[in-house]
């Protein structure tokens, strides 16, 4: 990142799938360097002709679920059928827990080594909104770059899986055989979110527990209102281990997009969320701002040590650092 960055060179180089042209553009999306920021915006805005053509699909599920391991193996299959695939992480917490995809890189051994594939881990520690946004922007990269199929990964904790479900075109929810959260998944609101749910390691003595889960799963979906009249998540089973269901999962994921482009859902879903990722980078430059500002910096220090101390409420509080920001 030390040269100067001529903007219609290194986006032609990725147009043209040159990945070390697309690493250095996405290793560029993720600085915080003022001048780097105003540098990707301008290289994401050359390409934006280049993207939205890729199948978007985000696929979240607790830890020791295989998601690493269902991920080479559906990676693969796709690879075999033509496609390329790009994996992208949404992970806030991954220099410190070693998840998600810095962890789990050894399970996707094949898609690794692929050359059809491109594995991005998600960025150094930050906030889930300063990933998420910068995963976005990876992704569109990825699509200038010619990968067909984006596959985004979250931990499966919290507000990352709304943030994926808010990027991606379609939202797997991957779930394990007997682990007594059949119905917890409901509790925590993933079920809401998914586009389908696929219960894993269906294979040898767990097929039966698989069977067991998925048919919980089938009986707690009717009695939830459906997000869409257009398509009724789909319970399914697999093994990501032997493959077996792999396809039938790519096939409901096409299916979907069948669906939703039938209905013009599919046009409708992508442009709100164009909407909402204005609004997500609108707010992280507003913090980046009053982050980077020296003067604004203590200024917000000392309103936020009025508050902490009482003599100022939360209220009045922020009314003062916006008045900082006019």
């Amino acid at each position: 990142m030390n040269r100067p960055l001529v903007i219609p060179s290194i986006a032609a180089d990725i147009r043209a799938g040159n990945r070390a042209a697309l690493a250095r553009g996405i290793t560029l999306i993720e600085s915080r360097r003022a001048d780097h920021e105003a540098t990707a915006r301008e290289l994401v805005q050359e390409l934006l002709p280049a993207t939205g053509n890729a199948i978007r699909v985000g696929i979240t599920g607790s830890p020791g679920v295989g998601k690493s391991t269902t991920i080479d193996a559906l990676g693969m299959d796709l690879i075999a059928r033509g496609h390329r695939i790009a994996v992208l992480a949404v992970d806030p917490s991954s220099v410190r827990s070693g998840g998600s995809i810095l962890g789990d890189k050894t399970r996707m051994a094949r898609l690794a080594a692929a050359e059809a594939a491109y594995i991005r881990p998600s960025p150094a520690a930050g906030t889930l909104g300063g990933v998420a946004a910068r995963t976005r922007e990876a992704m569109l990269l990825c699509e200038a770059a010619g990968f067909d199929v984006i596959l985004v990964e979250t931990v499966g904790t919290g507000q990352s899986e709304t943030a994926v479900y808010d990027m991606t075109d379609f939202f797997l929810a991957l779930m394990l055989p007997g682990a007594g959260d059949e119905l917890q998944g409901i509790k925590k609101g993933l079920v809401e979110l998914a586009d389908m749910i696929a219960v894993n390691k269906a294979d040898g003595d767990n097929l039966s527990r698989a069977n067991r889960a998925a048919a919980e799963y089938r009986s707690a979906l009717h009695i939830l209102s459906p997000r869409s009249e257009n398509w009724s998540p789909p319970v399914l089973t697999y093994s990501g281990l032997t493959g077996s269901g792999i396809p039938e999962l790519w096939r409901k994921i096409v299916e979907h997009r069948a669906a939703m482009n039938k209905s013009g859902e599919f046009a409708q879903r992508r442009s709100r969320q164009q909407v909402k990722w204005m609004w997500s980078m609108f707010e992280d430059r507003i913090k980046a701002r009053l982050r980077n500002d020296p003067a604004i910096r203590a200024k917000v220090k000392a309103t936020e040590a009025a508050v902490s101390e009482g003599r100022v409420t939360p209220a009045l509080g922020a009314s003062q650092i916006a008045e900082l920001l006019r």
